[in-house]
């Protein structure tokens, strides 16, 4: 598991699968708004001119010298909520993340978020 302290240093480092194959490289840490632990990551993926940042649960995902493994296939990731490159992640748009990873989405008791970037 990524800690908290460890975020900045794995920025731009290689996400790959769980059979080793790279998805893309590491774009932002998202952490759960209860527990300011890191929850999701953003990984930027696509061709120079069409490239997006889609969503990664991180609950097991593992750190390699250079890279970071998460539990889920290069291709159910690749096909995952995305954002643009220069775009936040709309409140409304969470839980879609949530449901498409088969997770339990839990907003705060007044509506707050469940992901913070950091």
């Amino acid at each position: 598991m990524i800690h908290s302290a460890d975020i900045r240093e794995w920025r731009e480092r290689d996400v790959v699968d769980m059979k080793g194959h790279r998805i893309g490289a590491l774009e932002a840490i998202y952490v759960n708004t209860t527990t300011d632990e890191p929850a999701m990551a953003t990984v930027l993926i696509g061709l120079p001119t069409r490239r997006r940042l889609v969503f990664v649960p991180l609950d097991e995902a593992t750190l390699g010298p250079d890279y970071i493994k998460v539990a889920h296939t290069k291709a159910a990731v690749r096909k995952a909520p995305a954002i643009g490159t220069d775009d936040i992640l709309p409140s409304e748009q969470e839980e879609a993340i949530f449901k498409y990873y088969g997770m339990t989405y839990q907003p705060g008791a007044s509506g707050e978020r469940q992901l913070a970037r950091r």
